[in-house]
């Protein structure tokens, strides 16, 4: 049972999650995409199974998007490999997360999906 989308901003997180998601069933076993939201930040992740260890599932975090109220603006965060987050450059800011959405989709540093 899923989640009930509770407002604009988790619907638009959860309509690009999806359409990250593979549609084979099987593949999904092995790659799956998911968000978590909580307060004003949406946090994406890979799903997959350990590679040494199929039974245990892990949840690698690929992007943090936050909301500030003062400024009414998003950020956007990658995860560096020391497993620290960084502000994304060079445009890491917008009042529009759907402009911060397609930065993700485009990727133009590798900082997403590699």
């Amino acid at each position: 049972m899923e989640t009930p989308i509770i407002d604009i901003n988790e619907s638009s997180i959860h309509n690009f999650v999806n359409s990250l998601r593979p549609e084979d069933l099987e593949i999904r076993k092995k790659l799956d995409f998911g968000y978590s939201y909580q307060k004003n930040t949406f946090i994406l992740f890979e799903i997959r199974p350990v590679w040494n260890n199929p039974s245990e599932i892990l949840h690698s975090e690929f992007a943090k998007i936050r909301f500030y109220r003062a400024r009414q603006e998003w950020s956007l965060y990658w995860m560096r490999a020391s497993g620290k987050w960084e502000l994304y450059d060079p445009f890491p800011k917008s009042s529009y997360l759907d402009k911060i959405i397609q930065i993700i989709k485009e990727d133009d540093h590798h900082c997403f999906f590699g």
